[in-house]
């Protein structure tokens, strides 16, 4: 077995506790069904690539919006499932004090860093992010998506080969959004 049920059901544990009361915006989705998506996407991948450490994808996958979304703290995660992955879901939270190009680059520097799991999990949740765009946001808005997600898989994308496939053909039907 690649990866380990009773970790995955600990981390998911882990996750729905800490996302309770979070709705994925602009629905009345528990947030969690974000974090499944992402984590159907890491599965996926894994059937097709047997080196790699399930586990470690798997935990950062449920986990890698506690530390930016929540009240979970760096000390609290590593406590619970280890340096490895808590430095892992680090890698993948976003700095704050950073925005636009300069914050997506900031955190692909970080994930870069880490193991090829974690590389998989930015890929799997841009693929997931990368569904009808929000009301909300303007052409630029949605342009600017697009291109941070060219720029993870410019990245990144030697972190999985099928998931870098994935969120080319995504990139792709996203443009579908953008008016010329």
């Amino acid at each position: 077995m690649k990866w380990s049920q009773d970790i995955f059901i600990r981390a998911f544990n882990f996750a729905a506790r800490a996302h309770r009361d979070q709705k994925l915006p602009g629905t009345d989705y528990p947030y969690l069904y974000h974090v499944s998506l992402v984590s159907m996407e890491i599965l996926a991948a894994l059937n097709g690539e047997e080196e790699r450490d399930g586990n470690l994808a798997i935990q950062c996958a449920l986990l890698h919006d506690v530390l930016e979304d929540t009240d979970t703290s760096f000390e609290q995660l590593r406590s619970e499932f280890g340096s490895e992955v808590a430095n892992g879901v680090r890698a993948l939270t976003k700095n704050r004090s950073l925005s636009g190009s300069a914050g997506i680059r900031d955190s692909l520097n970080r994930i870069v860093e880490q193991p090829r799991e974690v590389w998989m999990v930015k890929m799997a949740d841009r693929i997931t992010n990368l569904q009808p765009p929000p009301a909300h946001w303007d052409e630029e808005k949605i342009r600017e998506y697009r291109e941070e997600a060219i720029l993870i898989h410019e990245r990144l994308r030697e972190g999985s080969l099928l998931l870098a496939e994935r969120l080319r053909l995504m990139i792709d039907n996203y443009q579908r959004f953008i008016r010329d």
